[in-house]
């Protein structure tokens, strides 16, 4: 989707050097695509994820990012053993 924004952009800027009306449906077309996220590749229906460190929105929302933490973890302990047991010692 981001990249017909910026195609249908550049058109409207180039057809603004006869009629400057375009260029302001062009400045129209980049805000409400930066506004409602149109040129984004995660379309999600939810809310914007929280930032780091804040208080999670929903006890759903705070499970989901516990279990994936917790995939992650399990995942490098598999992938990289040693440096696992390093970090272990070192604690």
């Amino acid at each position: 989707m981001g990249t017909i924004v910026m195609a249908a952009t550049a058109v409207l800027v180039v057809l603004g050097f006869t009629n400057p009306v375009w260029w302001l449906a062009a400045v129209a077309l980049l805000y409400l695509s930066v506004r409602y996220g149109w040129g984004s590749s995660a379309s999600s229906s939810g809310p914007p994820p929280a930032a780091p460190g804040s208080a999670p929105a929903t006890y759903r929302a705070y499970k989901a990012r516990r279990d994936q933490q917790a995939k992650w973890k399990r995942r490098y302990r598999r992938e990289r053993p040693f440096e696992a047991r390093r970090q272990e010692r070192t604690k």
